[in-house]
C-alpha cells in the first residue's frame, strides 16, 4: 500500500503531465540526439511554452514525411485512401489515444492521405502538448 507521500506525489505527476512531458522530451532527445543536449532540452521548452501561449504547433517527432511514410505503407497500391480501420489503428501506433471517430471520408471507408495527415499532426499536437490550456 503506498503511502500518503507516494500517493500525493503519483497525484502531483498526473495533474501536471509529468510522465507524458518527459517521455515526449527523452522521445525528442533520442530521435536527434543533439551535440548539446541541455541546450536542446531547453529549446524543446521553450518552444513547448510558445506553443501553449499561441497556439503554435510545438515540439513533435514526427513530421510529414514520416506521415507520409506510415501512409504509403498503409496504401501499397496508391489507391489515394485508407479504411477507417486502418487509419485508427495507424493513429493509435503513433500514439494518439483521442481519435476522432468521425473523420471526412468515415461514412464510405475511405481515408485521404490529406485527412489522415491533418487528423495525425492534430493528434499529435494534443499529445504533445503536456501543458494546461491557457
Amino acid at each position: 500500500m503506498a503511502t500518503q507521500r507516494e500517493e500525493d506525489a503519483a497525484e502531483y505527476l498526473k495533474k501536471h503531465n509529468i510522465i507524458e512531458l518527459l517521455d515526449n522530451l527523452s522521445c525528442m532527445l533520442f530521435f536527434h540526439r543533439p551535440e548539446k543536449p541541455r541546450e536542446f532540452l531547453i529549446e524543446q521548452l521553450e518552444q513547448l511554452k510558445l506553443s501553449q501561449q499561441t497556439g503554435m504547433k510545438g515540439p513533435n517527432v514526427f513530421n510529414n514525411a514520416n506521415l507520409d511514410a506510415v501512409f504509403g505503407i498503409l496504401d501499397p497500391t496508391n489507391q489515394k485512401h485508407i479504411t477507417f480501420t486502418q487509419y485508427k489503428q495507424a493513429l493509435m501506433t503513433l500514439g494518439i489515444k483521442d481519435i476522432n471517430e468521425c473523420p471526412d471520408g468515415a461514412n464510405e471507408d475511405r481515408i485521404s492521405h490529406e485527412t489522415f495527415k491533418t487528423e495525425a499532426m492534430q493528434g499529435l499536437q494534443r499529445c504533445s502538448a503536456t501543458y494546461e490550456q491557457l
